[in-house]
This record gives C-alpha cells, sequence and structure tokens, in this order.
C-alpha cells in the first residue's frame, strides 16, 4: 500500500465543486473503479491503496480536472475517463519518438477516438488492412469505430460508398406476417447502424445519401451474386451468419474495398444446430496475410459501468459451468 498527493490547480471552488461532484459522488466513484482511499483538503488531495491502482487513479484525476474548466462531469465522462487511463496504460512504459501517433476520426459531433490501446490498434488495423475482424462482447466499440472509419474513408474519397450489413437471423417464418417488403421487414436488425449514422452525419444528410447509394444498409442476403468495389464494407452482429454465408461475404471483396466483419461469439442466436460462421472463420482465416484480427474484452467495455460488470460475471459463470458439467 501507497499514499500520494496531489495538488489540483488553479485553486477555483467552482471547478473544484465540479471535480467532486455532489457529495463527492465523483470521487466515490473513482475509489470504487480501481480500489483506492481518495480524502481531500480543499485542492489537496491524498490518493492510497496499491502502488498501480493510485497512478492510475492519479492520472484520472489530473486529467479530469484538466477539463472542470469547460465541461460539466458526469459519471459517463469519468467512467470513460477511467477506461482511457486503465492500470496497464499508467504502467506501461514511455512511447517512442517514432510511435504511431492516436487516430482521431473528425465526425458531426466531434472527434472520435480509440479508448485505450486495445481500441487504437482497431483503428490502425482497419487504416492498414483490407479485411479486419473485430470480436468482443457488446459495447466494446467495435462496429461504432467501424462505422467512423468508414465515414472518414468516405469523406476523403478514399471509397466511393458505405455498405453496412447486417443477418436477419428471423427474416423467414417469424417475420413473413408483417407488412412491407423485405428491406421494411428486417429493418429493426438494422436500426443500430442507422443510430451510428446518424449520431456522427446528422438524420438529413444521413438520409440523402441513403437516397443517392452512397449509403447502403441492407440485409446480408442482398450481398449475394455482387462484386463491391471501392465500398468501405461493414459486416454486424457476424456471430449469427452460417458457414456459407460469412464465406459468401467475404468473397464479394472487390478492388479498392475494406471489408470490417464484427460480432460476438458469446451471443449467438442461431439455431442449436447450425455453427456460427465467425467462429468458424476465425479458424479458417487465422493465418491468412492480409488479414487483421482485434478481440476486446471486458476491460474494453465503454458503455455503462455496469455493462461491464454483467459481462465479468457471464464470462465467470460459464468458466465456472464449463467446468463443472
Amino acid at each position: 500500500m501507497i499514499s500520494l498527493e496531489i495538488d489540483l490547480q488553479p485553486a477555483d471552488n467552482d471547478r473544484l465543486a465540479n471535480f467532486c461532484g455532489q457529495f463527492d459522488a465523483n470521487l466515490r466513484q473513482i475509489e470504487a473503479r480501481l480500489k483506492v482511499e481518495i480524502a481531500n483538503r480543499g485542492h489537496q488531495f491524498r490518493v492510497t491503496g496499491h502502488d498501480e491502482s493510485v497512478k492510475a487513479a492519479c492520472a484520472v484525476m489530473q486529467n479530469l480536472f484538466a477539463n472542470t474548466d469547460k465541461e460539466i462531469l458526469t459519471a459517463e465522462a469519468i467512467h470513460l475517463a477511467m477506461q482511457d487511463a486503465t492500470i496497464d496504460a499508467a504502467l506501461a512504459p514511455p512511447e517512442q519518438e517514432d510511435a504511431q501517433p492516436p487516430i482521431a476520426i473528425k465526425t458531426k459531433r466531434g472527434l472520435i477516438k480509440g479508448r485505450g490501446p486495445n481500441q487504437q490498434s482497431y483503428l490502425q488495423k482497419i487504416l492498414s488492412h483490407d479485411v479486419n475482424f473485430g470480436v468482443g462482447p457488446a459495447g466494446t466499440g467495435k462496429t461504432y469505430l467501424a462505422v467512423a472509419c468508414a465515414i472518414e474513408a468516405l469523406q476523403n474519397e478514399k471509397v466511393s460508398k458505405i455498405i453496412l450489413v447486417r443477418p436477419a437471423v428471423e427474416a423467414g417464418e417469424k417475420l413473413g406476417f408483417l407488412p412491407g417488403d423485405m428491406a421494411q421487414k428486417v429493418d429493426p436488425y438494422l436500426r443500430p447502424l442507422y443510430d451510428a449514422l446518424y449520431e456522427m452525419l446528422g438524420f438529413e444528410r444521413v438520409e440523402k445519401m441513403i437516397d443517392k447509394g452512397v449509403i447502403e444498409v441492407a440485409p446480408l442476403a442482398f450481398m449475394r451474386g455482387r462484386t463491391l468495389n471501392d465500398a468501405f464494407i461493414i459486416l454486424d452482429e457476424a456471430q449469427n451468419t452460417t458457414i456459407d454465408q460469412i464465406k459468401m461475404f467475404l468473397t464479394r471483396l472487390g478492388f479498392g474495398s475494406t471489408a470490417v466483419v464484427t460480432g460476438d461469439v458469446t451471443q449467438i442466436d442461431l439455431p442449436s444446430e447450425k455453427m456460427s460462421g465467425l467462429r468458424h472463420v476465425l479458424k479458417v482465416l487465422k493465418d491468412v496475410d492480409g488479414i487483421s484480427f482485434t478481440f476486446f474484452g471486458v476491460r474494453d467495455v465503454v458503455r455503462h459501468p455496469l455493462v461491464q460488470r454483467i459481462v465479468s460475471a457471464y464470462e465467470a459463470y460459464e468458466k465456472q459451468d464449463s467446468t463443472n458439467p
């Protein structure tokens, strides 16, 4: 156990109140997440705990206080700041001078950056590989960051269109009696992709680009027989593809195109007798040059802190269940 003292300047009572939160709620959140104790008198703070945790907590506190003059700190902002300044990052050796700078993608909502080394690595790989796989639990930014890369590629004229694809697992009998054509029947499955586009570009601009065919959002079945040149293609929820479907999708890739395949192998909705195409393709393509793989874990979750705990609980339960059949 160690204790470190930090002095957060400038001495401004409004900024201090913003930093600490009502009834010191922000400090308690940092304590709970990083397993430390924080005591303060004015702008003097003492952080006590294990070496790694104390260093990480001090880094988080200094970064958060620096932002108190331009934003109101919320529980979400503090959670995301702690994702950026994980214990691993705090202990990492200083970056070399020739290390690549963090990637930042400019969108309507501002700059989008990878939170933590794994997300940054994911962005780097997408920019340098034609086929990319992002695999991990919910809330790790797999699809969101891929959509951001697609928008960046389109705006810089690296591609001429964006194609967003999802398998419609229940597009057979269970949706057969719903009104509308095939696209309308599977629209609920594609909604998360629309949401990401709307957030980054704005509703009106996205609708215009869809009308012009610059952005295409389609069920996986619509990809058969096509060759996709000069396009940025994202296959989301790939764990719900069959072996034949994901093979079909990957062989659509044409010249000047980039493909990103995302999925969570712990949330497969296929009938039990069918093997997930994502599980299968990770084994088949693992040694193929030119293909990148990024595997996200619990620590990469950037949603509500409870999501991280839920994912951890399920992982622990499944491990225990597999060892005690």
